[in-house]
């Protein structure tokens, strides 16, 4: 089974975040980006996905397109990877690298308010 270290992981992450377009950048500033071994199981089950499903990555926020001006401030959104469940999905580093990437484009989709609908359709599903 593929397995990184966690600096090696990081430095996958960190180079899917160098390919995000810069015109997007300003946008991501105040979203928190980190890394987990595994979801929590108060996660799992939040996130409702069936038993044989890998919870690869969540975003946890407000999407750009739900926010006003009149809203209260809120806590830093988050994009959370799951290190232990991609590594699990993948059987080579080319298609881990491939998967991290997906999943970090697919968690900043949901930031800019993208459905799972619209992520399938980019190919981010």
């Amino acid at each position: 089974m593929l397995r990184l270290s966690l600096d090696e992981f990081g430095a996958e992450v960190d180079r899917a975040l160098a390919g995000v377009p810069a015109s997007f950048k300003p946008y991501l500033e105040n979203v928190v980006i980190e890394t987990q071994w595994k979801p929590s199981r108060r996660l799992l089950q939040e996130s409702h996905l069936g038993r044989d499903r890998l919870l690869l990555g969540i975003y946890i926020g407000h999407p750009l397109t739900r926010r006003n001006v009149d809203a209260t401030p809120q806590m830093p959104d988050r994009i959370i990877l799951f290190q232990r469940n991609l590594e699990q999905a993948c059987r080579s580093h080319a298609e881990l690298r491939a998967e991290i990437r997906k999943t970090v484009y697919h968690e900043i989709g949901h930031h800019f308010g993208l459905s799972e609908n619209d992520l399938d359709e980019l190919g981010y599903g």
